[in-house]
């Protein structure tokens, strides 16, 4: 399986280099690597094209950004990586196996996040146990399906935040994920710079106000203000 991992970027030039670096030999064994810059002022965009097979630019948003990197994938596979995400070793081999396996169409691996915080640690295991009990993903999980069932899906959600819940929900009715115990590493850059647990409830909040029916848009204004 021909695996295309999708990069939505967005002032991303401190750590680019070093997150398209990680995913080099995935491109040795003849995966591609898609970056989708959403408007970036810092050069990310420059820093990025000597590592990537492709860097295209899409209207600001995750949303926007992945579905315009999936419809430019070759991949049988598609997988949505944060840039301040890495991957486990063998991560094209896992997903091909998962893809593989009867009625498995979409998943995500587990989380681990690192941080300052030893609370890190309780924030990933609750982050996949509560992923496993209900079939959601969160993007921080490199969420990943095949082309197929992305299609079948209507990729992404176009709205401001929450498309990976919004996702997840949609994507549960063909099936539940496969959840990889391999475990993708992700910044704990946010944690660090609020304190863990006013994050958590923050988040909290945030996906109680998007299950009641809050605005999308609303929420990505409360997400970027704090940011």
């Amino acid at each position: 399986m021909k695996l295309s991992v999708i990069v939505p970027v967005l002032d991303e030039a401190a750590g680019i280099v070093g997150a398209l670096s990680a995913l080099q030999p995935l491109r040795a064994r003849g995966h591609e690597i898609i970056v989708v810059d959403g408007g970036s002022r810092d050069g990310t965009a420059a820093l990025a094209a000597p590592l990537a097979d492709r860097v295209a630019v899409a209207p600001r948003g995750r949303a926007s950004q992945m579905n315009q990197g999936a419809a430019l994938a070759n991949g049988d596979g598609l997988l949505f990586l944060h840039a301040d995400t890495r991957l486990p070793p063998g991560a094209d081999q896992l997903v091909a196996e998962a893809l593989g396996s009867e009625g498995r169409v979409w998943g995500r691996f587990d989380v681990r996040v690192e941080g300052r915080s030893p609370l890190l640690g309780v924030v990933a295991h609750c982050m996949n146990l509560r992923s496993r009990l209900t079939g959601i993903a969160t993007g921080d999980q490199a969420i990943f399906a095949s082309r197929a069932a992305f299609q079948t899906l209507g990729g992404f959600p176009a709205i401001a935040l929450m498309e990976d819940i919004a996702f997840s929900r949609r994507a549960r009715r063909l099936g539940a994920p496969a959840c990889l115990r391999a475990s993708v590493v992700t910044s704990g850059r946010r944690w660090d710079r609020h304190g863990v647990l006013r994050t958590v409830f923050f988040m909290w909040r945030l996906r109680l106000a998007y299950f009641c029916g809050a605005s999308p848009d609303e929420l990505a204004r409360r997400y970027d203000a704090r940011a």
